[in-house]
């Protein structure tokens, strides 16, 4: 990835939360992919949109616990 727009210390930081969440997204794809490869073509839409939004939401909060976590793990200095 590039990180060259971030100075060097969030750049860091991006990659390692980038790769956790490389780590942990493939079984969130495959339970997607699951999902909708057993459904019907008349049932793609309605329900089983809310059930990809929820697998995707829970992904989002996957992410945002990662970024908490690494900066836990680093610490961090709180703003002046």
């Amino acid at each position: 990835m590039d990180w060259s727009h971030l100075p060097p210390d969030q750049a860091e930081r991006a990659e390692q939360i980038f790769q956790e969440l490389r780590q942990h997204s493939e079984a969130k794809l495959q339970q997607i992919a699951s999902l909708l490869a057993g459904k019907p073509d008349d049932q793609l839409l309605g329900q089983t949109e809310f059930e990809v939004r929820d697998l995707i939401n829970g992904f989002g909060a996957d992410a945002i616990q990662t970024a908490v976590n690494q900066r836990k793990k680093r610490g961090t200095k709180g703003r002046a």
